[in-house]
């Protein structure tokens, strides 16, 4: 395992697990290339689950790289009390390889305080120059 240079805490999982993003494939065959910068999302569900695995691995740099740079954050905080649970991708709507956006609906479990927690989140992504990044999103209310 490496060291997180934002935080200096170690990923939460191997290289060897599975993915945290819920595909059931390797971490180093699944977000493990994107996060390295071997190579880019190809869709924008990709880019979804590898910045969820980012947030699992709590990657500033990364999660900073893949923000559209018209509403990217100067910097990503992380609860170190919080602890991601799993993704469920609920659906997706464009964005693939030819297109330049898309959405994606996806519902994120994490535990805090004791307490888990959904993040229900329509996502937007757009391609532009051949990369993806996360537009912006909005929060669902769970009825």
């Amino acid at each position: 395992m490496t060291q997180n240079s934002q935080t200096g805490h170690s990923p939460v999982s191997s290289d060897s697990d599975h993915c945290p993003c819920g595909s059931a494939e390797a971490y180093t065959g699944c977000c493990g290339p994107y996060l390295n910068s071997a190579a880019l999302p190809a869709t924008a569900e990709q880019l979804m689950r590898s910045r969820y695995t980012a947030f699992v691995r709590r990657d500033h740099d990364y999660l900073l790289a893949t923000w559209h740079p018209e509403q990217r954050p100067s910097r990503v905080r992380f609860a170190m009390a919080q602890r991601w649970l799993g993704l469920q991708i609920i659906a997706v709507d464009a964005g693939g390889p030819d297109e330049t956006q898309g959405t994606v609906e996806f519902i994120a479990r994490f535990k805090q305080l004791g307490r888990t927690q959904r993040l229900h989140e329509l996502s937007r992504f757009v391609r532009e120059e051949g990369r993806w990044y996360y537009r912006d999103g909005d929060h669902i209310q769970d009825k």
